[in-house]
């Protein structure tokens, strides 16, 4: 029997009102996310990408449709339940890294596991351990602002994997940086989703960066499409306008 993917959405719709307009971000967005596969989403700017994200998180509510999770519905859960969900099975990168300023890179990536309640101990462990999986050990004690963009990038990967996440929601991590630094992050995403089988999702406006996924998507204006070699021929079917 196959495995139920790891994110399932299905009729996945978004709708803003804008006075009497309604603005359709997402419209019958349907997306399968399998368990340990590197989805990339790509489209034009405003075609609904970090929406797409963002409702699936749960952070943002959906107009219309279902949000499955390894086969458990999500929908009409309280925030709070939301909340518990994404500190246990989610992790975020994000374009602007979103690093505690004040913390050092081993705090920011303690940070996860100190709001699930884990030991000082583990929390401090787990850092060690995953800053040495991105090339950081060495700036352990570095605040974000004594970082460069690449590292602080870097970082944002190892707190994202603080919590050991079933599935990793990247929005445009590689939009800050510059060409070599985003080959190196991206080969970097691939490496962890090869090596733990964590699944990811990624929304990007790149094609290098969408050629790093096993499966790949593109959102724009009613049309979808994927089929990477040696993989499925869609990893869903998307529509959206907006």
């Amino acid at each position: 029997m196959a495995a139920e993917p790891v994110l399932e959405a299905r009729g996945l719709s978004k709708q803003y009102r804008r006075g009497d307009v309604a603005v359709d971000a997402l419209r019958g967005v349907d997306l399968v996310v399998p368990e340990g596969a590197f989805v990339t989403v790509t489209g034009p700017s405003g075609s609904g990408k970090t929406t797409l994200l963002l409702t699936l998180a749960g952070l943002l509510k959906p107009s219309a449709g279902t949000v499955r999770f390894r086969g458990a519905a999500l929908d009409g859960q309280s925030d709070a339940l939301w909340a518990r969900f994404r500190r246990r099975h989610l992790g975020f990168v994000m374009q602007s890294f979103s690093l505690v300023p004040y913390l050092s890179a081993r705090e920011n990536v303690m940070l996860p596991l100190a709001l699930l309640g884990r030991a000082r101990r583990e929390q401090y462990e787990r850092a060690e351990a995953l800053l040495a999986r991105v090339g950081l050990e060495h700036r352990a004690l570095h605040l974000p602002r004594e970082l460069s963009a690449g590292q602080q990038q870097r970082v944002a990967i190892a707190r994202a994997l603080a919590n050991a996440p079933a599935l990793l929601l990247a929005d445009e991590p590689t939009g800050n940086l510059d060409p070599a630094l985003a080959g190196e992050v991206l080969e970097l995403l691939a490496g962890v989703n090869a090596e733990s089988g964590t699944a990811i999702l990624m929304v990007t406006h790149s094609p290098q960066a969408a050629a790093a996924g096993t499966h790949r998507v593109h959102l724009d204006e009613g049309r979808a499409g994927a089929r990477p070699e040696g993989a499925p021929a869609t990893a869903g079917s998307l529509r959206s306008r907006g």
